[in-house]
């Protein structure tokens, strides 16, 4: 078992595509623990990615991947909680999902369902799973400033 658990939170239309990705970190040996949505019936997606958020939050060394339409207004949700810091991918250039963990140490990736293919979508979230935060002074201090 792999370091930390995974939380994964949706709303309707990030539904299977969240499936998917359980499916995939549970092959690789991750925790998860799936905070919802359950089915793809029209749901609001703050109702589970605050909680989602709040438990990354809360569990030192955990990590969140969320998803939604776009990935925007989840990651809105997401930075809302004292600690998130959540970065958008829906597509495209990879690079900003690396810089993202590498730079900014996000610890909730948020995915935009209706933008990505399945295979892009595993790509990226193995991508920003396996980059580590550089712990550079700049980086560090940057951080520091966005937490006050």
């Amino acid at each position: 078992m792999k370091e930390g658990v995974i939380f994964l939170a949706t709303d309707h239309a990030g539904f299977k595509l969240k499936e998917v990705i359980k499916d995939h970190l549970i092959l690789r040996g991750y925790a998860i623990y799936d905070c919802g949505t359950f089915s793809d019936k029209s749901s609001d997606y703050p109702d589970f990615i605050k909680p989602c958020a709040k438990k990354v939050a809360k569990n030192k060394g955990s990590l969140g991947i969320v998803l939604g339409g776009s990935g925007q207004g989840e990651a809105i949700a997401a930075n809302k909680v004292k600690g998130i810091r959540a970065a958008v991918y829906y597509g495209s250039n990879t690079k900003i999902v690396k810089l993202s963990k590498e730079h900014n140490d996000a610890n909730i990736l948020s995915l935009g369902a209706r933008f990505l293919k399945t295979r892009d979508a595993l790509k990226a979230v193995d991508l920003w799973l396996g980059t580590s935060f550089s712990n550079e002074p700049r980086h560090k201090r940057r951080i520091r400033k966005i937490e006050k």
